[in-house]
């Protein structure tokens, strides 16, 4: 069987590093180039910024590399409007030019968010073509690049797929999530003796494994056909934040208070109830979650960011 080459953008962070993984866990058949903005000088890595690096750069790695497939966990969850959408925008739109022309014939897969749904019909999970939403700037800018995605994809330019991820948890878990936020409280608190403030929890998500997310984009990076533009990547199942946080507390042994007084994030405040319909991607790829959120929670605590 022909080794397939993938250029790997974003290997650095928290869901590349996942997604390197499960790509290098086929030995023999996979070989990933490691791309991120600083990444370790040693073999297999090359430095680029995707937002901020000179395109013709990007041409000359494209061209270099050659790759089969081209997958980019490269975004931004949080900062000011044109810091999203360099990285959640602009980076997607220079790959879709790029691609076609140094590197024909790979595919590309960009991850999206569940973020781009918005508000949805609560006890309705949510399928690739429902109406889209977003209520903040990470949603609509992460919306943007997922359109010019399926843009390209309509025109013939390029076989390209992106999966729309939900609420991601496991080991590593960034504090710019709920429950990475709450770990993170927690361990505060335990070493004070204070108290876990954190914002309403009374919020359902479907939360699934980052273990099980990078085995979807690596499936989606070497499927053999095309499988997009859309694929959900979710467990079909909205939990209460609540229950999540509660599971975390007891995988930590903390004993102390929990209160909700602190603001509901702006990022996904207003959004109430969601879950993924999976349908789309079990058909396209076979995939389905193997973790339970209990396991990946203690993992959460057992591994911290």
């Amino acid at each position: 069987m022909r080794r397939v080459t993938v250029l790997l953008f974003g290997a650095s962070g928290h869901l590349g590093r996942w997604v390197d993984r499960a790509l290098s866990a086929r030995p023999g058949r996979v070989a990933v180039v490691r791309v991120g903005r600083a990444a370790p000088r040693g073999p297999g890595w090359v430095r680029h910024d995707l937002a901020a690096d000179d395109p013709a750069g990007l041409a000359g790695l494209l061209a270099a590399v050659a790759p089969d497939a081209v997958v980019n966990c490269a975004g931004l969850l949080d900062g000011t409007a044109a810091e999203l959408v360099a990285a959640n925008v602009t980076a997607v739109a220079r790959l879709l030019d790029a691609v076609p022309a140094a590197a024909p014939g790979a595919r590309l897969v960009t991850v999206g968010s569940a973020a781009e749904y918005g508000v949805v019909p609560e006890g309705r999970a949510v399928a690739e073509d429902a109406p889209e939403r977003p209520v903040s700037p990470y949603g609509i800018t992460k919306l943007a690049g997922t359109a010019l995605v399926r843009a390209a994809v309509a025109a013939g330019r390029l076989d390209a797929v992106v999966p729309r991820v939900f609420n991601p948890v496991g080991p590593g878990t960034p504090t710019g999530t709920v429950l990475g936020r709450a770990a993170a409280a927690i361990r505060t608190a335990a070493a004070t003796g204070g108290t876990v403030r954190l914002g309403p929890l009374d919020a359902h998500r479907d939360f699934v494994d980052v273990r099980d997310v990078a085995g979807a984009i690596a499936a989606a990076a070497l499927a053999p056909g095309p499988v997009g533009p859309v694929l959900n990547v979710g467990t079909g199942t909205a939990v209460p934040v609540r229950e999540a946080v509660g599971l975390l507390v007891e995988a930590s042994g903390f004993g102390g208070r929990v209160v909700e007084a602190d603001p509901a994030p702006a990022r996904s405040g207003a959004v109430r109830w969601i879950a993924a319909d999976p349908t789309r991607i079990r058909r396209a790829l076979g995939w389905g979650p193997r973790h339970d959120l209990a396991a990946s929670v203690r993992d959460l605590w057992a591994c911290p960011a």
